[in-house]
């Protein structure tokens, strides 16, 4: 069978990376950026750590902040008119994975407006151009956008949200600075590490999983078990960095193997109840886990060992997977998960809906057991 890897052209990991972006522009001869952020991220002045070095640089940009948690249809179509408008080259994307789903998607339509629409992106778009060239600035240490093939943005209209997987759209250069996302409070970087988190385990475990995405996704798992604790109930910048790392590495490996059925079910749930996707990601996983356990080999033992579960090597596996089930839900009840969707505001008589969308979301065809629409709907009434 022939493999594919896919990667960014260049990235950068460290206190300090943020230095770079100059050199990378003037490598590339942009002349003009369009700096992609949200709004409180230049209230906080987060953003202004990478504008200050702009313009000590005399690097050009505008800047694009109407960009919401679950980012819609309409901010992309904004987004797109304001590139234009101010006759930008590259993008510069700061902040997490809503900053940077926005930019990919601007980035795709602008060198390819066939696809105004933003609906016709959705799953595996036969797009013909490159994105506008992004620098990728992540804020947080969860959705690895920075290096990933894969955006989502939300159809309101149709309470939906719409998953798009293109090789044309993964940033040129990204910059992996836990400098700037040191300030992250708890609660995001609970949510964005159990993200990193659901990335890691469902690229291991996926259909689409070989050797090389093995390598990023397992030792992502590991990097983020030992380090999500220290990181949101201490604020260590070691574990900080190792989260950074970790979420990174996971992108890495589940751009290139697919994920499965808790991203297709926090899909659904975020597309009606516009929940935060990496805190959705966090109740389901364990649940999920369960699910899929008896289709997934060895890899549990993998996923426990990794959790630092000791004695694994002499488990049966029975015993081994249900340590790595068990080690993932007593991760999310250390730092606060929600134990059910029901917490979340999820209603029984959306269960239809919700399983409904999940089957058809691309997600769902790489999740390693089979699923149809009616055990879907019984994980999630499970969930509730």
């Amino acid at each position: 069978m022939i493999q594919r890897m896919l990667l960014n052209e260049t990235s950068y990991f460290g206190p300090g990376a943020i230095e770079k972006i100059p050199d990378e522009v003037r490598e590339h001869c942009w002349q003009k950026a369009l700096i992609v952020t949200d709004r409180d991220l230049i209230r906080l002045g987060v953003a202004a750590r990478v504008t200050h070095i702009l313009d000590e640089n005399k690097i050009k940009y505008s800047l694009f902040d109407d960009i919401h948690q679950n980012p819609s249809i309409e901010n992309v179509q904004h987004g797109v008119q304001t590139y234009h408008f101010v006759k930008a080259d590259c993008m510069i994307a700061i902040g997490g994975g809503s900053v940077m789903d926005t930019a990919k998607a601007i980035g795709i339509i602008a060198n390819n407006p066939d696809y105004d629409d933003v609906l016709s992106l959705e799953g595996r778009p036969l797009t013909l151009n490159q994105a506008v060239p992004i620098v990728a600035v992540p804020t947080t240490a969860g959705t690895a956008a920075e290096v990933t093939t894969s955006y989502t943005i939300t159809d309101v209209k149709n309470r939906r949200k719409i998953v798009c997987n293109d090789p044309h759209n993964i940033p040129v250069v990204a910059i992996v600075d836990p400098d700037m996302m040191a300030g992250m409070p708890k609660d995001l970087t609970v949510a964005t590490g159990m993200d990193a988190l659901t990335h890691a385990i469902e690229g291991y475990i996926s259909k689409g999983a070989w050797p090389m995405s093995d390598i990023f996704t397992l030792k992502a798992v590991e990097l983020i078990g030992r380090s999500l604790r220290k990181a949101a109930l201490e604020n260590d910048p070691e574990a900080r960095s190792s989260m950074a790392l970790g979420q990174h590495l996971a992108g890495m490996g589940y751009s290139n193997a697919g994920r499965g059925v808790v991203h297709s079910l926090a899909h659904a749930v975020g597309g009606v109840y516009g929940t935060s996707h990496g805190l959705t990601n966090g109740v389901i996983l364990p649940w999920a886990m369960e699910f899929n356990a008896e289709c997934t080999g060895e890899k549990y033992r993998d996923i426990a060992k990794a959790m630092g579960v000791h004695g694994t090597a002499n488990m049966s596996p029975e015993e081994y997977r249900r340590a790595a089930v068990d080690a993932v839900r007593q991760l999310g009840a250390d730092l606060g998960v929600p134990a059910n969707l029901g917490a979340l505001g999820v209603k029984a008589e959306d269960v239809p809906f919700l399983a409904q969308q999940a089957i058809s979301d691309v997600c769902t065809a790489d999740n390693p057991r089979e699923a149809s629409q009616a055990e879907l709907e019984e994980l999630l009434k499970a969930m509730l």
